[in-house]
């Protein structure tokens, strides 16, 4: 699994750091930025959950994320409520590291890929 999470954690620097000027206000990639922000949330509750250790890599990674948008007002509310939604929702189901868990993992690493190779082919310089 360290393969799609160096993956994810690459793109996301590529993404951030080329994609947007600081003072957008929004961005045609908004919806794809709130759902990469929602599977960050999720993947700290569960990465954790099943003994992953890595402490605060994935609130790390949103906060970088943040950071490098540097998203004011409503867009940098709308991106926190869905790092907060992703990691509420798996905390309301799950206590304990399960097989679903980790399939959950594995689903949202490679989602997470995913999204972040797609903003970057369709916005990157």
């Amino acid at each position: 699994m360290k393969r799609p999470v160096l993956t994810i954690c690459l793109l996301l620097m590529l993404v951030t750091r080329s994609v947007v000027p600081a003072a957008a206000q929004s961005t045609p990639f908004d919806n794809d930025l709130r759902r990469l922000s929602e599977i960050l949330g999720a993947l700290h509750y569960l990465r954790n959950l099943c003994g992953a250790n890595e402490g605060q890599k994935w609130r790390n990674q949103m906060q970088a994320l943040i950071d490098a948008e540097a998203p004011g007002g409503n867009r940098r509310a709308q991106m926190i409520l869905s790092f907060n939604r992703g990691y509420r929702s798996f905390k309301q189901s799950y206590r304990t590291c399960t097989p679903p868990a980790e399939t959950a993992i594995k689903r949202y690493l490679e989602e997470g890929a995913k999204i972040s190779r797609e903003i970057t082919a369709r916005y990157g310089n």
